[in-house]
């Protein structure tokens, strides 16, 4: 195996000039979910884009970033409890049924729902996903709004009438697993949450239910079709997209410790993520694909916005390019596209290699309007053919990536959202009964 430096624990102080950066990256990546909000019910648009429906994982961002907006001075915690309460009063009060214009059904709620109505949209799928990222955020503000006052007691009440709804037993499918969703025309969807994936928070949360939790058979069924690779030299449990390795850490501080498959292989989720983020360092140096401008500074393959789909002949090579798909390293797709938010939510990981690449991008002269800090991904060799613009660069902002931007940052920087969530008695809970055990886990003045 490659001889990688030790992970950097937290700074006691960072410089001036940092933190100022991170700050300014923070405040401004916090503001779409100050303004793409209805603030009738508080969903979040899941895109810039017009006529656009709410994303429930966006919502689950905001509720997490809004605690953080309150520490940081970007919000009053007045108007954060507002929000909130808001948010969670709509989502208590939506119509739950089988029927095909429902907000959601068995505790679960669509993907993605009109922005107005709250009413599902596009035919979307029941996610399971989504919603346990919705939950966590709702989780995280009962964690926060601790106020012995009637409205902090109403989302702390709210927030674990919400959790407890969710009918986790009967979204389980083939083998136990967790089924990705459910259409009211159809029925589950086939494809269920096997592998390594973003999913470790979905089944955290299933385990720990106090009224239908699942099993841990069915985590281990999760954990079964795991892949150990070795790739630069670099030994790690494989997922090809960067938000894979960070998309659970957001909410759940995995440093220390260990399930069964992490404990046979002598690591953490924490130090996994930090190999797959010098991974992608290193395939950008390699470069196998021959784009230019990757290199050291200049990574981040994901999910994300493209130019595509379309097929171009550039500098003599026929290349191939997508719109949003789940880009991965080293195996692809791979079209050219990267996604500087992705790198800034590796920051806990690996700031050594990390903060160089943000204020490589920060510098990076990118034409697109930018009001919500880092493009959500531009093309190194896909362009307009504009003289004065060479990058493709997309013209929209996704709340699920503005939100692990705010929320990583500040766990680099304070340790906030993960020490407020360890104190969670559920998500304490479902780790236990994945078999996680070790760190702060077993430290009982940490974890009552």
């Amino acid at each position: 195996m490659t001889t990688m430096p030790r992970a950097q624990r937290p700074p006691a102080a960072v410089n001036a000039a940092t933190l100022a950066l991170l700050n300014e990256l923070q405040k401004d990546s916090f503001d779409y979910f100050v303004n793409e909000v209805n603030p009738a019910n508080g969903l979040i648009r899941d895109k810039t884009a017009e006529v656009w429906p709410a994303s429930i994982a966006a919502v689950g961002m905001a509720l997490t970033a809004y605690p953080i907006g309150v520490e940081q001075g970007f919000m009053a915690r007045a108007d954060a409890v507002v929000r909130t309460l808001t948010t969670l009063r709509f989502f208590a009060n939506s119509e739950q049924s089988e029927s095909a214009d429902a907000t959601g059904y068995k505790g679960f709620y669509y993907h993605f729902i009109d922005m107005g109505s709250g009413a599902r949209a596009w035919q979307c799928e029941l996610s399971s996903i989504d919603t346990a990222l919705l939950i966590a955020g709702m989780l995280t503000a009962a964690q926060y709004f601790t106020e012995d006052t009637p409205d902090e007691n109403e989302i702390r009440a709210l927030a674990d009438m919400l959790y407890r709804r969710v009918d986790w037993q009967w979204m389980r499918g083939r083998e136990n697993l967790i089924c990705h969703g459910w259409k009211p025309e159809s029925g589950f969807l086939r494809w269920h949450w096997e592998g390594y994936d973003e999913a470790l928070i979905l089944y955290v949360l299933a385990l720990g239910s106090p009224t239908f939790p699942i099993g841990r058979d069915s985590y281990d069924a999760w954990c079964r079709s795991y892949e150990w690779k070795t790739v630069y030299g670099i030994d790690y449990l494989y997922a090809g997209p960067l938000f894979i390795h960070q998309m659970s850490h957001v909410w759940l501080d995995l440093r220390g410790i260990r399930d069964d498959f992490m404990r046979e292989h002598d690591s953490d989720y924490f130090e996994n993520s930090r190999r797959a983020t010098y991974v992608q360092q290193k395939y950008a140096i390699e470069n196998p694909m021959g784009f230019p401008e990757y290199g050291e500074l200049c990574w981040g393959i994901t999910a994300s916005d493209g130019p595509g789909p379309a097929t171009r002949r550039i500098d003599g090579v026929q290349r191939k390019f997508w719109d949003y798909v789940a880009r991965g390293v080293p195996y692809g797709p791979d079209d050219g596209t990267l996604a500087p938010w992705a790198v800034a939510a590796s920051l806990p990981f690996a700031p050594e290699i990390v903060m160089p690449s943000i204020i490589h991008y920060q510098d990076m002269q990118l034409c697109e309007a930018n009001p919500y800090g880092f493009k959500a991904s531009f093309s190194t060799v896909f362009s307009h053919g504009r003289v004065a613009c060479r990058h493709w660069v997309s013209p929209y902002h996704f709340g699920i990536n503005e939100g692990p931007t705010v929320i990583m940052v500040e766990n680099y920087l304070h340790d906030f959202p993960w020490n407020i969530m360890r104190g969670n008695t559920y998500l304490q809970t479902g780790l236990r009964r994945a078999g996680f055990a070790g760190g702060w886990l077993d430290d009982k003045t940490r974890t009552s």
